[in-house]
């Protein structure tokens, strides 16, 4: 038996239960991961708010990092080889706040050693959807493209894939972030009242693509504002508006963005083994107050991710 974050029934972090379950011994095509670290992310309880109460109880996480403790028959993982001891980051899989969990091979692989088990445990969701804001938008090296939400997880992975392009990115946080947008690469902007004036005064010769991270009325109308090619404008947060107004909103469960993210996972890991993509950690939990990291994520930027520790 080992320790489980569940959702017994529907709702935020506060219906989330922690307890005992059986993890299955790994088969064909499966391995058994002792884990090490366990990202948190919007999503991870986001998904627990809605659906069809047979699926309940829902496990909860969808990204982590760890050690093969288990390795089913004729079995590699993504990366290729795969032993017990060797250290793993898999994403996306489900019921990740755990302390040992049982997954497709097909999602796990190597962990790079520039990333330690909380970092590792944080890379893939946030890193492929920002790849995912790119592809929809063509953003490429002579646009200037304009990031709502910079200093957020997803932000900061917008900012370091972009970097490469030799695109010009400005990117919106508060005072306290400014520093984060600016040594990731992006001119920061402040929000808040005024935002449109200052993004054309810093760049007069206009914005040429705009990824919504955040999901404030304020982030979609300077965007609409901005941005003249509407199939240039994504948002991760404001799908609503979305529809309203001809633009794109990407999410993991849509199967054309699931299969993109999918693809370009070993791409990111690594990058982030050259040194090319960082994954600020602003803290880390034990895995029995999961509860306390998600209220925290729920409430309030953290300034950087989360990771729960069992």
């Amino acid at each position: 038996m080992t320790k489980h974050w569940v959702a017994p029934r529907f709702g935020g972090s506060e219906v989330l239960e922690y307890v005992d379950v059986e993890v299955p011994a790994p088969g064909r095509g499966e391995v058994t991961i002792d884990v090490r670290a366990a990202g948190v992310n919007p999503a991870d309880t986001k998904h627990t708010r809605q659906g069809d109460p047979s699926d309940l109880p829902i496990p909860v996480g969808y990204e982590v990092a760890g050690v093969l403790s288990a390795v089913g028959p004729d079995t590699e993982i993504a990366s290729g080889g795969g032993a017990v001891g060797d250290e793993v980051l898999a994403f996306r899989v489900a019921g990740g706040w755990a302390e040992r969990i049982t997954v497709p091979a097909a999602d796990v692989f190597a962990k790079p050693a520039a990333l330690d088990f909380p970092q590792a445990a944080n890379l893939l969701l946030a890193g492929t959807t920002a790849a995912d804001m790119i592809r929809v938008t063509r953003a490429e090296g002579r646009d200037t493209v304009l990031v709502h939400g910079a200093s957020g997880a997803v932000g900061v992975a917008v900012l370091q894939q972009l970097r490469p392009l030799g695109a010009r990115v400005i990117g919106t946080a508060s005072d306290r972030n400014a520093d984060t947008v600016r040594r990731f690469g992006g001119e920061w902007v402040a929000y808040g009242d005024g935002l449109e004036a200052r993004i054309r005064e810093v760049a007069p010769s206009g914005v040429d693509v705009a990824l919504d991270c955040v999901g404030t009325a304020a982030a979609v109308d300077v965007s609409l504002a901005l941005v003249a090619d509407r199939d240039r404008i994504v948002t991760i947060a404001a799908p609503d508006r979305a529809a309203q107004e001809g633009f794109r909103a990407v999410g993991g469960a849509q199967p054309e963005s699931k299969a993109f993210r999918d693809s370009v996972r070993q791409r990111l890991i690594d990058l982030a083994a050259a040194g090319q993509l960082e994954v600020p950690v602003a803290r880390t939990f034990p895995l029995a107050e999961a509860k306390a990291a998600a209220e925290l994520l729920e409430s309030q930027h953290p300034g950087g991710k989360l990771a729960l520790l069992p």
